[in-house]
């Protein structure tokens, strides 16, 4: 029994990270089909963003590497972090922020035109819910 909960203690502190991004990804995906309110869609959309960036983040650190900065004698590149993940995701996340903010515009104009923010209404499948 020991020797079960000591492998599951180093898949978690080795693989744990990626259980994370890959649950936060599920639930997005999840709100996103189940959901029928469009905020709440926004929002879960944010949140797969989220575990993306997040999942290339953790993807992009090695152990006992540092910032890739000439720093003294280290010239191998074993030695320092790759920083093209960290470029790459702070530009998905300016992208992330103006997607964001043009699907909460235009949630403000389908409410203004229709009255509502949920899609059954919208769409007319399903009924007009009380």
């Amino acid at each position: 029994m020991t020797d079960l909960i000591e492998k599951l203690e180093y898949f978690l502190a080795d693989r744990g990270i990626y259980m994370l991004a890959l649950i936060l990804f599920a639930i997005g995906v999840y709100g996103m089909i189940v959901c029928s309110n469009y905020m709440k869609k926004i929002m879960c959309m944010n949140m797969m963003q989220v575990a993306i960036i997040f999942f290339f983040l953790t993807f992009g650190q090695k152990n006992g590497a540092t910032i890739p900065v000439a720093l003294g004698d280290i010239f191998s590149a074993d030695a320092y972090i790759n920083p093209v993940p960290h470029a790459l995701m702070l530009t998905a996340i300016v992208v992330s922020l103006g997607i964001t903010g043009v699907g909460l515009a235009l949630l403000m104009r389908i409410k203004d035109i229709y009255g509502t923010i949920e899609e059954k209404e919208i769409t007319g499948k399903g009924g007009k819910s009380k």
